[in-house]
């Protein structure tokens, strides 16, 4: 369990944009631990977890003009009914408020790699550890 930082990068929906985007971050040798795209009308949200953040925001200065960055909470989960719920309730029975969470799978493991956007993210981090919920 860790605090990592997660990219935001506005994407306007048309063809090729998403694809430009991975394609600079693949070719700075960046790998994308986990991503979600979600659309709001016009634009799209692509959110990622790069393996080298700096290279990854180097690209994101270049490349683009529409991205932020934050400190998410990324936690292995087991790849079983109820682990995220699990974790979910933890949070919450602990005023941890969710933003937002996407996962991926961890490859070459049963498990699962789940990516928390908190209020607090330190305090959930804290409260997991302390619990024992990994």
């Amino acid at each position: 369990m860790r605090v990592d930082t997660q990219f935001s990068i506005f994407l306007i929906n048309k063809p090729g944009v998403l694809s430009e985007v991975t394609a600079a971050l693949a070719k700075a040798g960046v790998n994308i631990i986990a991503l979600s795209l979600s659309d709001s009308g016009e634009h799209g949200v692509l959110r990622l977890l790069p393996d080298n953040v700096e290279a990854a925001r180097a690209v994101l200065a270049k490349e683009h003009d529409r991205w932020t960055e934050i400190e998410v909470l990324v936690t292995q989960l087991q790849n079983t009914p109820g682990a995220f719920a699990t974790t979910a309730k933890t949070l919450a029975d602990h005023h941890g408020i969710i933003t937002y969470a996407y996962c991926t799978i961890s490859p070459g493991t049963n498990g699962t790699t789940a990516v928390f956007k908190l209020a607090d993210v330190n305090k959930a981090l804290k409260i997991l550890s302390d619990l024992d919920v990994d």
